[in-house]
Order: C-alpha cells, then sequence, then structure tokens
C-alpha cells in the first residue's frame, strides 16, 4: 500500500499546513504551477516527489508511471472528462491511465470518467495566488491496483 498526497499548483507557496500531510505520505505529487524550486527541494527533503511543471514553470511535461499496479498520468493542463485537449485525448486513448491527473483551473475535482474507464483528479489549487477561495489538496493510497481512501483536504482560505 502506498499513500499519496496529490498538491498542485502552489505557486511559490509552502508552508507548514502542507507539509504536516507531506509527512504522512509515502510519496507526492504535484500537478505543476510550482512556482519555484524552493517548493520542490522542500518536498523532496521529506517524501519522494514527482512533479510536472505548469505553464507558469516555462515548459510542459507530463510524467507517466506505474504505482502499485496502477498506471498514472500527470499532466498540468489537461482538461476534464469529455472536454479534454484534443492532444491529451487522443494519447489517452492509445495509453489510458487508471488515474488521469490534471491541476491549472484552481477547482477541486474528482470524477470518474466512463467513456475511457478512468479516474481523473484535480486537487484544486495548495497555493495563495489564484482565485480560487480555500486551499485544496487530494489524498489516497493505491494498493495493489486499487485506488482507496479518497480524502480532500481544506487547509485554510487563500491569502
Amino acid at each position: 500500500m502506498t499513500k499519496i498526497l496529490l498538491l498542485s499548483d502552489t505557486h511559490s507557496f509552502i508552508d507548514e499546513k502542507i507539509l504536516k500531510f507531506v509527512k504522512q505520505a509515502d510519496e507526492v505529487w504535484h500537478a505543476g504551477d510550482i512556482g519555484c524550486l524552493e517548493v520542490t527541494d522542500t518536498l523532496k527533503k521529506l517524501k519522494p516527489l514527482r512533479a510536472v511543471f505548469g505553464n507558469i514553470d516555462g515548459a510542459d511535461a507530463r510524467a507517466e508511471f506505474e504505482v502499485e499496479k496502477v498506471i498514472v498520468w500527470i499532466t498540468h493542463i489537461g482538461g476534464y472528462p469529455n472536454k479534454y485537449y484534443k492532444r491529451i485525448c487522443d494519447e489517452i486513448k492509445l495509453n489510458p491511465p487508471k488515474i488521469f491527473i490534471s491541476g491549472h483551473s484552481h477547482i477541486l475535482k474528482v470524477q470518474y470518467d466512463k467513456k475511457l474507464n478512468l479516474l481523473h483528479l484535480n486537487p484544486g489549487a495548495a497555493g495563495n495566488h489564484g482565485f480560487h477561495k480555500v486551499r485544496t489538496m487530494l489524498r489516497f493510497e493505491l494498493d495493489n491496483s486499487e485506488i482507496k481512501n479518497m480524502e480532500i483536504i481544506e487547509l485554510d482560505k487563500r491569502g
């Protein structure tokens, strides 16, 4: 079993409220708009980190990997079920993951995509920059190909 903390859109912000949950995880996944290396350096000192660049980070990146027999895709800008960006949708159909993660919108969303048979996750935004009102993250467990104990974490109001 692997405990995952999923966050996005930190925009150069990290605090003890985030780090409290990092310490409880086995791995941390960041879906982009990191902002500065201090964020990733701090996270990597505590737990293994899987992260992608976001649009404020200066490069486009995607990560594909497998944990506990679960194929995962993380990209910063990817869209939502029935509204994926065309390039993303075409690639997902060729190599479907069990979990598709994107950030960017600052809107927390957990939605099962019945057409592509995958779980879409967007953890919202953990940072203080943006239009979101509450800073959010997700945590869950992967256990021998199963996704378990999905939990929304509300940190506090932005700013």
